[in-house]
């Protein structure tokens, strides 16, 4: 049985305090950190690696390629392969995508995945479609991801078909950080993974450092 943690947070675009984000994210010390609206413009390279540099973490996957999406790892995770996805694009809406990572940790191989779906109820059912199809992995997967929905929603029921909410029962919002009223982050696991924790991040420090809450859950993989 391997146990990891993982982290999800939408970053709004890095345009908050940074410090408070790194202090933030190394209390956490989650072993993956699937971000949003990570580096994805000019210099995304570069700004990626001193993201990671600054949340001491490694890139294991995304950024321009998944369009903001991007999946940074500790050194206790190997990652294998990792791959993305952009949805079509609308006329007049933002192009948006999906990031992939195959990771191993002791004799445990799974595939963490995360996205940020559209604002546009009428883009996002077709998003979570392809999304969906591409998260049919062999391996235990985890996803994590900025679903600009609550949970009910037609995206959020097409993604969370057969896997496990790792909130459960806690429907504590996370969205938006000054005055949260709205779930919108999310992390899910497949049956062959045991929930074991899973807490909403609402301290001075992540009010500071975006508009949205991270969301952390530990895990174990039984396969």
């Amino acid at each position: 049985m391997t146990k990891i943690r993982v982290l999800s947070y939408n970053l709004h675009g890095l345009k908050d305090d940074r410090r408070a984000l790194a202090a933030a994210v190394r209390e956490a010390a989650p072993d993956v950190a699937i971000l949003q609206e990570a580096p994805r413009r000019f210099r995304w390279r570069q700004k990626s690696a001193g993201l990671a540099r600054e949340l001491e973490l490694v890139i294991a996957g995304g950024g321009l390629p998944a369009l903001g999406n991007l999946i940074l790892v500790n050194l206790r995770v190997r990652v294998v392969a990792e791959w993305n996805l952009r949805y079509p694009l609308t006329p007049g809406r933002h192009m948006r995508g999906a990031a992939f990572a195959r990771c191993r940790v002791g004799r445990s191989t799974f595939v963490v995945a995360g996205s940020h779906l559209s604002t546009d109820p009428a883009e996002r059912p077709h998003q979570a479609e392809l999304l969906k199809r591409e998260l049919d992995v062999p391996e235990p997967l985890v996803f994590a991801g900025d679903l600009n929905e609550n949970s009910g929603g037609g995206a959020w029921r097409t993604i969370a078909d057969g896997l496990t909410d790792a909130a459960g029962t806690d429907e504590r919002p996370t969205f938006p950080a000054g005055a949260a009223r709205e779930r919108l982050d999310v992390i899910f696991a497949d049956p062959r993974i045991t929930v074991v924790q899973y807490d909403v991040i609402d301290t001075p420090q992540t009010r500071a450092a975006s508009d949205h809450f991270p969301v952390v859950a530990d895990l174990e993989i039984t396969e």
